[in-house]
């Protein structure tokens, strides 16, 4: 795995990925190389999550950790080459697995893992895995489409 990760916290992440304040999910990376990522987070606790639906956050929000988890770690290989990552969109969700009902009241971190499957010109493709005190919370599949460039006027 990837060295100096004691400088992947939540503001680098921050400055990866298009999400910007509370919506930046992720607190640390854990771990990384160029196959996958292992992150944490501990805001899912927070009662200003910007997810949260009255009281709670609800487990379906854990496919938002997981995509970011594939942005962070695009965003990191992107980095390591000397650029930045293509921005994408979130095109498909498969074989998404939801083990729970929510998250807000989980004692402890959030750990995520992402794995890239397929990196192309036309897209990636990841499986993703949300777990809580080594339980799994949620799983799936996720690709992701370059966004179309924008044309200057």
């Amino acid at each position: 795995m990837s060295a100096d990760l004691q400088a992947i916290d939540a503001q680098a992440i921050a400055s990866l990925i298009p999400h910007a304040g509370s919506m930046s999910l992720w607190d640390r990376v854990l771990e990384w190389d160029d196959a996958s990522i292992r992150l944490s987070a501990g805001r899912h606790r927070d009662p200003a999550h910007p997810l949260r639906s009255g009281d709670r956050l609800r487990a379906v929000h854990l496919c938002e950790y997981g995509a970011q988890a594939m942005a962070v770690h695009g965003g990191l290989r992107a980095s390591r080459a000397g650029g930045v990552a293509r921005p994408g969109l979130l095109v498909a969700l498969r074989g998404v697995a939801l083990h729970v009902a929510r998250i807000d009241d989980l004692p402890g971190a959030l750990e995520g893992e992402a794995r890239l499957l397929i990196d192309g010109d036309n897209g990636w493709q990841y499986e993703f895995r949300l777990l809580h005190a080594g339980a799994l919370l949620a799983e799936g599949r996720a690709a992701v489409m370059p966004a179309p460039a924008t044309q200057a006027d």
